[in-house]
């Protein structure tokens, strides 16, 4: 802040909304808005000894940074052309004009390095107090602007706690819901996936409405888990939450990573074959046989007692029977042996993992030789 202050920069966003709410929303980015375009911004970081990155430019945004970390800085701008996805801007040294181009009322917010708090639209403050979360100005033209505000719009809902919902953004958000196509999966994924990852996202679930439906084709809001997760002493999980909508091909949709698309479809596997614990998670591993019980519990399935021991178990166990042992026992590499090692593998499981090698073994004579 002192080596930009010729260009009067100011915090602001989520820095100063979630500051004034005692950090309910985890917010760990810091952004800052200065009076000067890019260039002028790099200038004066560097001559301030500090790294300044050309990251956006097109958006007049440069990253400056210090011991380290990175801070976003933008010029302050007003939007002269959108198309719901990006938008052409020019600069402008008027607070009041960058505040306006902003989503909610309560991120039009700024504050100086003294902590002097800026509320050029008048209103923010109040909507912060209130926990009141509004779009700036007329809310169907805030959400044309960029459709993602919708998701925008319930995610802050959810992270926030805030159940009640201002009447006119949620009624504008829902009938612009068709515009949601025009936004790449890859920003809305990672906005459902914030959204999910809130202390409780049910009542902003609930509150979607079609809007859930177009993100998310064939989901349905889900009703129990989040007390589920809270009496079992698990911590908040948006992919756990993910398996709990029953999306077609969310995989897909919200363009998840691999990693998390196929912890996705271990979940699914778990709650489509229902079993005990130690055998789920045998089966699918430990972490989906948790989630798959969590979200039974969810519909009145309480976990039977000792499940997590249970869970371990079952992670933790080898099938004592090898492919070379039935080799030994004269059996001929190919399909049929296969089968058979499958076989041995579900009677063991049966037997709750109790069956001994020689047990499992015992009677294996017919292989064909």
């Amino acid at each position: 802040m002192r080596a930009l202050a010729p260009i009067q920069p100011r915090f602001v966003g989520g820095c100063v909304r979630d500051a004034l709410l005692d950090g309910a929303d985890g917010t760990v980015d810091i952004d800052i808005a200065v009076a000067a375009r890019p260039e002028e911004t790099m200038r004066l970081a560097e001559a301030g000894g500090l790294g300044a990155h050309p990251t956006g430019l097109a958006h007049g945004v440069v990253t400056i940074t210090s011991a380290g970390r990175g801070f976003e800085v933008a010029s302050m701008r007003r939007d002269v052309a959108t198309d719901g996805r990006r938008a052409v801007v020019s600069y402008t040294d008027d607070i009041a004009a960058d505040a306006a181009r902003r989503d909610f009322t309560m991120n039009a917010l700024y504050a100086d390095a003294e902590g002097r708090v800026i509320d050029p639209l008048g209103g923010g403050l109040a909507d912060v107090r209130a926990r009141r979360i509004r779009f700036v100005g007329a809310p169907a033209e805030r959400i044309m602007e960029d459709y993602l505000r919708i998701l925008r719009f319930f995610r802050f809902h959810a992270t926030l706690g805030i159940d009640a919902f201002d009447p006119a953004g949620r009624a504008a958000a829902i009938d612009a819901a068709a515009g949601l196509a025009q936004v790449s999966k890859e920003r809305i994924g990672a906005e459902m996936l914030k959204l999910l990852g809130a202390p409780d996202p049910e009542p902003a679930l609930k509150a979607m409405g079609p809007v859930l439906g177009v993100v998310l084709p064939g989901a349905a809001p889900f009703h129990g888990l989040v007390a589920a997760e809270r009496n079992a002493g698990e911590a908040p999980d948006p992919l756990r939450r993910l398996a709990a909508l029953n999306a077609r091909a969310a995989e897909s949709q919200l363009r998840l990573s691999r990693a998390d698309a196929a912890r996705l479809r271990g979940i699914r596997a778990a709650l489509a074959t229902p079993a005990p614990p130690a055998a789920r998670a045998y089966r699918r591993g430990a972490d989906a046989a948790r989630d798959a019980l969590l979200i039974e519990a969810a519909d009145g399935a309480p976990p039977p007692a000792g499940w997590r021991v249970e869970i371990a178990r079952g992670a933790a166990a080898t099938l004592p029977v090898a492919a070379a042992d039935l080799i030994a026992a004269g059996a001929v590499p190919g399909p049929a042996l296969g089968a058979r090692l499958e076989e041995i593998e579900s009677l063991w499981i049966e037997s709750d993992f109790r069956a001994t090698r020689a047990e499992l073994l015992a009677g294996d004579q017919d292989w064909p030789r």
